[in-house]
């Protein structure tokens, strides 16, 4: 049997707000998927997103899916 987790990993707004756009640091979203597959989870997919936020910033944000054994 398997378990599932659906994650959205986006940027904090501040730098959205100070560069007028956030991509995703790639370091900091290399350590959130090493963090979760010490716990045995693995990604199965995920999706890039380009969110807008109040009104004329917008943020990258990954959909990521998530499986492990149960």
């Amino acid at each position: 049997m398997k378990e599932y987790r659906v994650i959205v990993y986006r940027e904090n707004a501040l730098s959205s707000l100070v560069f007028g756009s956030a991509k995703a640091n790639p370091v900091k979203f290399t350590d959130f998927l090493n963090q979760n597959a010490q716990d045995g989870w693995r990604v199965v997919t995920m999706d890039r997103d380009i969110q807008r936020m109040f009104l004329f910033f917008t943020r990258e944000a990954y959909l990521v899916i998530l499986e492990r054994d149960k």
